[in-house]
């Protein structure tokens, strides 16, 4: 078993000022998502989903010094969701245009997803690319995003992410 390695661990003193949001008012959207810690000190990413212009996404981002990945095979992500589906996406390198992405689904509890790094597809603005699934020796940021293509509330509780 590989030892792990904690990428980002929410508490009532948890730094979240490198955590941003990006949302689809990048693209002319009306969606509005925020991100902060609850009163327990787990990562609280909320908002609302619109398809106005186009819209239709909220995603909260965290570029970090780059960690290398080589001896780690998953993420393990302890989060409590709303019953709807999101992505993780992950980024080698801040200089990537694309992102590496998984689909996870929530059942209103806490939960621990396992994410295999190896099935994670490159994906740039919704679309998948022709090329391989994720086989980097280090990744540089990590993203949560919601977008079903419906207009909807959404609340996600992140508590941990770490590779295994």
């Amino acid at each position: 078993m590989n030892d792990s390695h904690l990428i980002f661990d929410f508490s009532k003193t948890a730094n979240i000022e490198d955590w941003r949001i990006v949302n689809d008012d990048v693209m002319g959207g009306k969606s509005e998502s925020n991100f902060s810690l609850n009163e327990n000190g787990h990562g609280l990413f909320e908002g609302d989903i619109s398809l106005i212009n186009y819209g239709g996404f909220a995603s909260v981002r965290y570029d970090f010094a780059p960690i290398k990945v080589k001896n780690h095979t998953k993420v393990l992500l302890k989060v409590k969701g709303d019953a709807k589906d999101y992505q993780f996406r992950i980024k080698a390198s801040s200089m990537d245009y694309y992102s590496y992405v998984s689909t996870f689904s929530t059942n209103g509890e806490w939960q621990e997803i396992e994410i295999a790094l190896e099935e994670m597809y490159p994906s740039f603005r919704g679309r998948k690319l022709r090329a391989p699934n994720f086989n980097k020796d280090k990744i540089s940021g990590i993203t949560f995003l919601v977008g079903n293509k419906k207009e909807e509330h959404f609340k996600l509780l992140i508590d941990k992410i770490s590779l295994l």
